[in-house]
């Protein structure tokens, strides 16, 4: 019998896109002193690096093969330095890169696919270690760490979430159309909640939190108390 004492301990934050469930993961794992794994950003490089190869990802033209040996053979790794996680594919920085929309739309249809999520599945749990990890994503509590003492929902209304990303972008000076924005967040929705593989849901014994009126310290505060009644 596994001694469940000594496997470390993890907090999973899955949601949709936008809910803000990175920004607590960062919090909430540098509050604890816990590693972090942003499950995001392997699907985000995974795309980058299908886009980088010329391979196909629209509709009928899916070479879900090739994505899937990308997916299986990248060469990445994670840095941190000064509090902030870098993401490095093929020895080059490329953290700006994979949060660009084509590259956050192309994670989106790559994540679809069950081959790339099976080569990514032991990589993501290789991320466990002591103290403990916070993990986001969208199915870290459901199919990555299902044996994860505390787990979390993370969501908020499509609206909220579309100004989200409208004022983070134009916080970077990109030009960008609200409207677009929220179309492009319900499609996304509507392809994560209805894949095949690990669809977006919450796990069963998941807490689910709306923060659509909730500020980032109101939610940390309350996935914090989830810890400490969970973990200690």
């Amino acid at each position: 019998m596994t001694d469940m004492t000594s496997i470390p301990p993890v907090v999973t934050i899955d949601g949709p896109s936008g809910s803000g469930k990175g920004t607590i993961a960062k919090l909430l794992a540098d509050k604890l002193g816990y590693a972090l794994l942003d499950s995001g950003a392997l699907y985000r490089l995974t795309a980058l690096a299908a886009l980088n190869a010329d391979v196909a990802l629209d509709g009928d033209n899916l070479d879900e093969a090739r994505v899937a040996a990308i997916a299986g053979n990248l060469d990445i790794r994670f840095a941190i330095a000064g509090g902030e996680v870098s993401a490095v594919l093929e020895g080059k920085d490329v953290s700006r890169d994979i949060r660009m929309e084509r590259v956050s739309m192309a994670a989106s249809k790559v994540a679809a696919i069950p081959a790339v999520r099976e080569a990514l599945l032991q990589r993501q749990r290789d991320f466990r270690a002591l103290p403990g990890l916070v993990a986001d994503g969208r199915d870290m509590g459901t199919t990555v760490f299902p044996d994860a003492p505390v787990k979390v929902f993370l969501t908020a209304s499509a609206e909220e979430r579309a100004r989200r990303r409208f004022d983070q972008l134009q916080g970077r000076g990109v030009s960008v159309s609200l409207r677009d924005l929220l179309e492009d967040i319900r499609a996304r929705d509507d392809r994560d909640m209805n894949r095949a593989a690990s669809p977006l849901a919450p796990a069963e014994d998941a807490v689910v939190l709306d923060s659509t009126d909730i500020d980032i310290d109101g939610v940390l505060h309350k996935v914090l108390d989830l810890v400490q009644q969970r973990i200690g």
